[in-house]
């Protein structure tokens, strides 16, 4: 039976705030019609969307443009049993404005894995979920908070 002592519901703020700190997230989308999860550092844009960086040659960017896709990001301390896990499952779409793109070569995350020719993917936060478990040792452990 799931108990929910020690863990909190997050508000969207909240959970745009904690995002903001992560430095890598899961891209959570379909890949040959199976789930497939890929690590990507990202950053978030002012209205709360999340940006990736990655080449535009790459299958990542094919697979989620015009795809709804979740992408999550935690923070977990397994010795203090405390963290949060922040879900944002939206549409994914390749920006293709050239007005756009270009602010975001200024200001957007950079990648890991730099590319010759790269674009951005932008997942708008239609919803934004996030939890956090608060009071230390939980006798159900991490498992019961992700």
């Amino acid at each position: 039976m799931y108990r929910n002592d020690g863990i909190r519901e997050l508000e969207r703020q909240e959970c745009l705030r904690l995002l903001a700190k992560a430095p890598v997230g899961r891209i959570v989308h379909t890949r040959h019609a199976l789930p497939a999860v890929l690590p990507v550092n990202f950053g978030l844009d002012g209205d709360g969307a999340v940006l990736l960086r990655t080449s535009a040659a790459s299958e990542l960017a094919r697979a989620v443009d015009g795809a709804v896709v979740a992408f999550e990001a935690d923070e977990v301390d397994p010795l203090a049993h405390s963290g949060w896990s922040v879900v944002v499952t939206g549409p994914a779409a390749v920006v293709t404005d050239p007005g756009e793109h270009r602010r975001l070569v200024r200001g957007g995350p950079r990648s890991w894995a730099p590319s010759p020719r790269e674009v951005f993917v932008r997942i708008e936060p239609e919803l934004v979920t996030g939890r956090e478990l608060v009071g230390g040792f939980s006798m159900y452990g991490l498992d019961a908070f992700f």
